[in-house]
């Protein structure tokens, strides 16, 4: 597919941190993840910047319903009445009535909710198409196969169309050329066993081009998925290893954070502060910790 545009949402004023991707569909603009409310104006700006506006959107395509993937699609609904959101059948509760979702995220990010994501507006059920994974869409004259790719997520769903593959945060994290791709790992769903699977599902398939989320388009070679287990299993391990040891919250985030950027810096200086806005560490931390908390749980062990 030709034209399809990576809209910098600018997220914290941070450029290549979270993007929209935008194409033509025949039937009005589809948006692939449209970011969280605050960075709305900035989607607004991308769009004019190839002649379009929001009123050209019939289509939001959200591969889960993290802030920074979803959290404008109600107030962007709002203000086009004739888009249409498409999401999995196991978010789409979460976007009508979004209380808990709200209450959950505010657990983490207390006072700061509102500075970092902006209001979460509901969205009418009949407005969304839900979603299984595995299905077609026909969307003005592009033919969309929709797969489910849990792991980073239970309701994580990426999009083929063409030579193109909308992998959302299930492509991992990439900045950067030369940046090795970084799995997401927040809470409260990760599982890496539905992450690898996924994986296997996206890297056989016949596309040219990855668009991540965070942040770009990349060519879809094996590099980038072995870069991207590979970097999984070390993260994955390093939390492992310090659970093992009984280490506090505070001391394994700590050394995460320093291990990680550590590695970022020395591919690009620049990468350490993009990532962190696109991605903080301590979040990756969180999630890994409920991963193998739970694992060992229902395995009937102690603490990995």
């Amino acid at each position: 597919m030709s034209d399809i545009h990576t809209v910098d949402l600018l997220f914290q004023d941070t450029p290549g941190a979270i993007a929209s991707s935008v194409f033509d569909t025949g039937d009005g603009l589809a948006v692939v993840d449209t970011g969280p409310t605050t960075t709305l104006p900035a989607l607004e700006e991308g769009l004019r910047g190839f002649g379009a506006s929001l009123g050209d959107i019939r289509h939001v395509l959200l591969t889960h319903i993290h802030f920074d993937h979803a959290g404008a699609a109600g107030t962007l609904l709002e203000r086009v009445p004739r888009a249409q959101v498409y999401v999995h059948e196991r978010g789409a509760a979460h976007l009508s009535r979004p209380e808990k979702l709200v209450a959950s995220a505010t657990q983490i990010y207390g006072d700061q909710m509102n500075r970092l994501w902006g209001e979460l507006r509901p969205i009418d059920p009949e407005r969304m198409t839900v979603l299984a994974g595995d299905e077609g869409l026909k969307l003005g004259q592009s033919d969309i196969h929709v797969l489910y790719t849990p792991g980073h997520a239970v309701h994580h769903v990426s999009y083929h169309v063409g030579d193109d593959l909308f992998v959302g945060d299930v492509g991992g994290i990439r900045l950067a050329d030369k940046q090795t791709p970084r799995t997401p790992t927040p809470p409260p769903d990760i599982n890496l066993e539905d992450w690898r699977a996924s994986i296997q599902k996206l890297r056989v398939l016949d596309a040219r081009t990855l668009h991540l989320a965070h942040f770009g388009h990349y060519a879809n070679v094996p590099e980038h998925w072995d870069g991207l287990l590979t970097t999984m299993n070390a993260d994955a391990e390093r939390v492992r290893e310090a659970l093992a040891q009984g280490r506090s919250f505070e001391w394994i985030s700590a050394q995460f954070t320093e291990a990680l950027l550590s590695e970022l810096a020395a591919e690009d200086p620049d990468l350490p502060g993009r990532y962190s806005a696109a991605c903080p560490p301590w979040m990756s931390v969180q999630g890994l910790m409920r991963y193998w908390q739970r694992k060992a749980k229902s395995q009937g062990e102690g603490t990995p």
